[in-house]
Order: C-alpha cells, then structure tokens, then sequence
C-alpha cells in the first residue's frame, strides 16, 4: 500500500490533505487513470477484501478504517461503485469531517433493473447532501449510469456536476491515460 504521506498539499490553513483512491467494482486495472495517478502522485488505495463480489458493510468498514488511520484531512477520489460507496459513508461515519472534498468520477447506477442483482445490499443508494465539497463528474454514453441518473445524483448531493461528453465510463477503455484533466479537478478540491 502507498504511504498515505508521499504527496500532501496545504489547504489554505497550511494543513495537508491526502489523497484516498477508491476504485470500483472489480478494482481498477494499472492503465486505469486511477492506478496511474497512484503511481505518478503516490496516492492510496483503499484496498477491499473482495473486489469482485463487494459486500457494502465490508467495502463501509474499510473506508471508515483508511480515513481513521490517515494522517490529516483528506480529499477522496472515486469511481464508479466507489461513488455509492462514498455516499453510504458519509451518511454514517462520524469521521466525515476528516474529508476536505470528493472527486466522484462515473457513478455505478446499482439501482438499474439489470444491475440490482449484482450488487445486492447496495440499494437504494443514498441520496442525502455530501457533508463537504464535491465534484461528479460523468459521461453521455456511461454504460453504468445514464447521464440523467448521474446529472439527479449530483444534484442530490449537492455536488457540481461536470458533463465530460462521450467518455464512456471514465476508465481505461476511455483513452485518457493520466487524465491530467481529472487531476486538475482533484487540486481544486485540495486548494480548498
């Protein structure tokens, strides 16, 4: 696991943030801009014990468990089911005020018909306001979240919503290499 230490910006009261990586359903693959800008920046993965069938109390536990343990506020950065996973989070976690911001990347929609029996325990996804600043970023032709789905959930949790155009899911198969676009983004979380 990547230290947690190895890149922090000062926030505007000279407090560092460090960057969680949450990927999604199935992990994210070494060419996925996630596991690049962990290589390239030295962010953490929030590891799961089962990347294939997630079990939602597990996926809470160590989610709740890496933003006890890290050092100073953090800034979260999630795609796909690691999106759902951060609004279950924050819903009940009483460390919610260790995360300065969110990068929410390509939401997985669990609560469509056709993907409700692979993630049970997954719905209804929670819809309650963010506790802090967030960025949802998603797509016209995301496989996993149609575009208006994506565009209520931002609304939802009052996160600012950035339409990418046609990106599909926003992983390795959308060519964006580093995604220095995306990275962007997380900075002005960080600056906050």
């Amino acid at each position: 696991m990547t230290d947690l230490t190895d890149e922090v910006h000062p926030g505007p009261n000279g407090v560092a943030a460090s960057v969680l990586i949450l990927p999604g359903w199935q992990g994210s693959v070494p060419t996925h801009w996630q596991m690049q800008w962990v290589r390239l920046h030295g962010y953490a993965v929030v590891e799961q014990n089962d990347w294939l069938q997630p079990l939602r109390g597990d996926w809470l536990a160590r989610l709740d468990e890496m933003v006890i343990d890290a050092p100073g506020p953090l800034v979260l950065v999630a795609h796909s089911l690691g999106c759902i996973l951060v609004s279950a989070w924050a819903s009940f976690s009483r460390h919610t005020a260790r995360v300065r911001g969110a990068l929410l990347v390509a939401p997985g929609d669990v609560e469509a018909p056709e993907m409700r029996d692979r993630f049970p325990g997954w719905t209804p996804i929670v819809r309650q306001p963010l506790p802090f600043k967030s960025i949802l970023v998603g797509s016209q032709n995301d496989p996993y979240c149609h575009v208006d789905r994506a565009q209520a959930l931002a609304q939802d949790w009052r996160a600012q919503w950035l339409d990418l155009g046609l990106a599909g899911h926003i992983n390795a198969d959308s060519s964006l290499g580093a995604w220095p676009q995306g990275h962007a983004l997380l900075q002005t979380l960080m600056k906050e």
